[in-house]
C-alpha cells in the first residue's frame, strides 16, 4: 500500500466518521485478504445500523475511490458522495435485500443492467460481470433500494454468479429483461420535456399501436422512463429493432451521457457531421462523470449488428459478448 492510498484512507475514514458521527470502532479499513472479508479488494466498512439482532455494514471499495481521487475527484466530494450514498442506504432497506444476495430465487427479480465507459471503470469491472460493445461496457448490479424515486445499486461480482451455481448468460440475459420491465424504454420530445417536468416519454414499444419516428437528421431522443442510466434502453430486447423498422433503415447512435442516446436514420445522416456534434456536446454540456463513450455506432437493420464508427470505417462488432467470453 502507497503512502499516498494510506493518507487517503485514513483521510476518508476521518472525514466519515465526523460527517456520519462515528466512534472509531464503528468505520474500519480491512485491506485485500483472499482468506477474510476482502477477497474482491482493500474495503472501509461502516456501521450503518445496529440493534439486538445484529449489525448492518456496508463495505466500501477503496481502490476505486482513490482511482477517482487519483482522476482530479477532491477528497471532500467523495466524502460526500459516500455520506449521501450510506445515509440512503439506512433508509432504503439495504440489509433486507443484500443479505439475501447467496440466493439467485430471492435476487434475480432486483438485478439490472446499466451502460459504463469500459476503459474508464477498467480497474472496477476487474471483478463485475458484464458484456462490452465497442467501448460500452453493459455491467450487471443489482438495486438494493429506491428512495425518492432512485435506485440504490451494487454491482454484481463474478464469485456470486459462482456462489449462485448459475450460468452467466442465462443470469445476464434475464437481467437485460428485468431492465426493459425496471425502466421501460421511452422516445422523448424535446418540446414535451421543456414543458411537462412529469413527462415520461412515449411508449414506442407497442406494436398494437402506431407510431411515427422522425426520419430527418434531427434525430430522436431515446432514454427509460425514469430518465436516469436511460443510455442502456438501445441495448435491451427488442428495442434495436424496433427503432430500425419504424425507420425502415439502419440507424447511428450518439451516447451524448450514460442517460440518453440520440437516434439518428442513417439515409439521412452522416458519421462525420455526428461526431462533431457528439465531440462538441461533451464539451459543452457532459458531466465528466456521465460519460459514456466518443464513438459513433450503427445498429445495421439487416444483420442485427452493432458497428463502431472508428477513423472512416465501420468495425463490425457482432453479437454482445461476455467479458469470459472476449477472454476465452
Amino acid at each position: 500500500m502507497s503512502r499516498e492510498y494510506e493518507v487517503f484512507v485514513e483521510s476518508l475514514r476521518q472525514s466519515l466518521m465526523e460527517r456520519l458521527g462515528l466512534n472509531e470502532k464503528q468505520i474500519y479499513f480491512e485491506e485485500r485478504d483472499e482468506n477474510g472479508m476482502t477477497p474482491s479488494g482493500d474495503r472501509l466498512f461502516v456501521e450503518c445500523n445496529a440493534s439486538s439482532v445484529g449489525k448492518e455494514v456496508c463495505g466500501i471499495h477503496t481502490e476505486e475511490l482513490f482511482e477517482d481521487y487519483e482522476n482530479g475527484v477532491s477528497l471532500e466530494q467523495i466524502a460526500k458522495t459516500v455520506e449521501s450514498e450510506i445515509r440512503k442506504l439506512k433508509t432504503a432497506g439495504f440489509f433486507e435485500k443484500t443479505k439475501n444476495l447467496n440466493n439467485y430465487e430471492k435476487v434475480k427479480n432486483d438485478l439490472f443492467i446499466r451502460a459504463l465507459n469500459a476503459e474508464r471503470h477498467k480497474r472496477e469491472l476487474s471483478k463485475a460481470v458484464y458484456r462490452v460493445v465497442g467501448d460500452i461496457a453493459l455491467v450487471l448490479y443489482m438495486q438494493v433500494g429506491n428512495l425518492d424515486g432512485r435506485i440504490s445499486s451494487m454491482k454484481i461480482r463474478t464469485d456470486n454468479i459462482k456462489e449462485w451455481e448459475m450460468d452467466e448468460k442465462t443470469v445476464f440475459d434475464a437481467a437485460l429483461l428485468n431492465t426493459y420491465f425496471i425502466s421501460p424504454p421511452r422516445i422523448f420530445y424535446w418540446e414535451k420535456l421543456v414543458y411537462n417536468p412529469d413527462y415520461d416519454g412515449e411508449c414506442f414499444m407497442d406494436l398494437n399501436h402506431e407510431f411515427y419516428l422522425t426520419r430527418d437528421s434531427i434525430g430522436s431522443c431515446l432514454s427509460t422512463a425514469r430518465r436516469t442510466n436511460g443510455a442502456v434502453a438501445i441495448f435491451l430486447p427488442g428495442v434495436a429493432k424496433r427503432l430500425a423498422d419504424l425507420m425502415d433503415a439502419d440507424f447511428y447512435m450518439v451516447f451524448t451521457s450514460i442517460h440518453e442516446v440520440m437516434i439518428h436514420n442513417a439515409d439521412h445522416s452522416y458519421p462525420e457531421d455526428l461526431e462533431n456534434v457528439l465531440r462538441e456536446t461533451l464539451r459543452e454540456a457532459t458531466p465528466e462523470e456521465d460519460f459514456l463513450t466518443d464513438k459513433i455506432y450503427r445498429y445495421c437493420r439487416e444483420t442485427g449488428d452493432f458497428l463502431m464508427y472508428k477513423g472512416t470505417v465501420f468495425i463490425d462488432l457482432n453479437k454482445l459478448k461476455t467479458d469470459s467470453e472476449e477472454n476465452g
